[in-house]
């Protein structure tokens, strides 16, 4: 079955950088729509990155410029590098799959590919 393990989370300072990893097992994450999603706290989910085969990273605006989406084809491994770290991005993250090519802009919350998440603090 596939799995999505996400790993990398943590606390770190405002300014601060952090690197999420998802490890994808029967899921090829270059060839397929893939994205990171955050929930805050008392809040849902938002996706804030996304990238497919095209191997384009799009971003919301809150999050760009500072976030960068990428796969490791050789780990088959999603990776999101988050620089210049705000109180705003604590929360929890989570790496998604799905198995579509082309067009990414919707992720299912039942029938996609779900990790179990990482969490990630911010603090001044």
């Amino acid at each position: 079955q596939v799995q999505l393990v996400e790993s990398g989370g943590g606390s770190v300072q405002v300014g601060g950088s952090l690197t999420l990893s998802c490890a994808a097992s029967k899921f090829s994450v270059s060839d397929y729509c893939m994205a990171w999603f955050r929930q805050r706290s008392g809040e849902g989910r938002e996706r804030v990155a996304t990238i497919g085969d095209a191997h384009i990273g799009t971003y919301i605006k809150s999050v760009e410029g500072r976030f960068t989406i990428s796969q490791d084809a050789a780990k088959n491994t999603l990776n999101l590098r988050m620089e210049n770290l705000k109180i705003e991005d604590t929360g929890t993250y989570y790496c998604v799959g799905r198995w579509q090519k082309g067009d990414c802009n919707y992720f299912s919350p039942t029938t996609d590919f779900w990790g179990q998440g990482t969490q990630v603090a911010v603090s001044s």
